[in-house]
């Protein structure tokens, strides 16, 4: 389990470690408190004394001890439980009367909390074991049980197999949230390479096989060649297969040193404009966070390059940047021959990610959209929005 999965556990599990903890101090108190004010009825008090001696050095030793699954170990819950049932079976030594009434036993509510140690461990099968020693425990000393004390026992004994259930199908969930959180960092991750490798080596071996087949020859091999690489790549960037080496964890940083201010988009932009690009930007600058900054121009590059592509060197481009308060759109529109239906997501079924992955993928991970109109005949249009308040995390 990484990071992500034992913070999520130390979540949900560090509050009822806490809760356990206090309880036992507080029922402690509890316990001594009834001794107190009763200790009139106790025949051998000397008796009591040293069992609640006994158990506020113990409670109070061993509070570190119930501060977590790891720490509270099998001895530690060995002798918990023990030093409960020997309060328990000594309370009609103290207290003659003890079994002639159903008062309270020398350690009271406080043998709870042992119980409760073995659920948070255990789950409910040792939750179960628990509670049905003490159950015996508080029989036997009770010599002749009245209803009152079945009623008590049977009580502890669904509370805490429910509790011990509850931890379990909650350490379940968490082992199922962590690998969740597992799956979608790889899966980012992917993604992120694949868009890398649309941009980059894809592009070139889409070009040279366009090239090598219009030059015929010798060319026209190498452009074969390069046709059947381009293929198997995007083939393997399809089936989401990611180098072992690299993981989410072991994914290299900017090389930024300090902390990086924000990147006028306009700077990353301008390369684009050409004889058949045309770029309207504001006249004040676009200021946004530089991974937000880059990843939004590659967007953009992306689109121009399906632009080249698909509509060819004569089509003319228009680029628009707005800077709104909330947000930054940029729109890429195109005069080419634009999409027909169901172009896209037979693409994305041949293992051709440009629209899903370079220019979707890239704005759902900043927390923006990209939305895409494109009537047959009259030109593509792409609208790619970013908000700023998702963009800066």
């Amino acid at each position: 389990m990484d990071g992500r999965g034992r913070a999520v556990r130390m979540s949900v599990e560090l509050p009822l470690w806490r809760a356990l903890a206090g309880y036992r101090v507080l029922t402690l108190v509890y316990a001594v408190l009834i001794f107190v004010f009763g200790q009139d009825r106790f025949e051998r008090p000397g008796v009591a004394v040293g069992v609640l001696a006994v158990m506020a050095v113990w409670t109070l030793a061993t509070l570190p001890r119930v501060s977590s699954a790891a720490r509270c170990t099998r001895p530690f819950l060995a002798v918990d439980l023990a030093i409960a049932l020997t309060g328990i079976l000594l309370t009609p030594l103290a207290d003659a009367h003890a079994q002639t009434h159903d008062g309270p036993t020398l350690p009271s509510i406080w043998t709870a909390g042992s119980v409760l140690a073995f659920a948070l461990k255990g789950g409910w099968r040792w939750a179960g074991f628990a509670s049905s020693l003490v159950a015996v425990a508080n029989i036997v000393q009770r010599g002749e049980p009245s209803a009152d004390t079945f009623h008590n026992v049977l009580l502890v004994w669904v509370a805490s197999i429910a509790i011990g259930y509850v931890v379990e199908v909650a350490r379940a969930s968490e082992r199922t949230l962590a690998r969740a959180l597992e799956i979608e960092a790889a899966t980012r991750e992917r993604e992120r390479l694949a868009r890398d490798i649309h941009d980059g080596v894809l592009q070139v071996l889409a070009m040279v096989q366009r090239r090598g087949t219009a030059l015929g020859g010798e060319a026209a091999e190498l452009g074969r060649m390069a046709g059947e690489q381009e293929v198997a790549l995007r083939t393997l960037v399809s089936g989401g297969l990611v180098p072992p080496s690299r993981t989410p964890e072991a994914a290299p940083a900017p090389a930024e040193s300090g902390r990086p201010g924000p990147v006028d988009l306009r700077t990353l932009l301008a390369p684009c404009a050409g004889a058949r690009v045309t770029l309207s930007e504001p006249g004040a600058p676009v200021l946004l966070p530089p991974g937000a900054a880059r990843e939004l121009a590659a967007a953009v590059g992306a689109a121009l390059d399906n632009v080249r592509r698909h509509a060819g060197d004569a089509a003319s481009a228009w680029i628009l940047v707005e800077d709104w308060p909330d947000e930054v759109v940029v729109t890429v529109r195109d005069d080419g021959p634009g999409i027909a239906e169901g172009r896209l997501a037979q693409a994305e079924g041949e293992g051709r990610l440009g629209v899903a992955q370079s220019i979707r993928g890239r704005l759902r991970d900043l927390g923006g959209r990209a939305e895409l109109l494109s009537v047959p005949g009259q030109g593509t249009e792409v609208e790619l929005t970013v908000p700023r308040g998702k963009a800066d995390t």
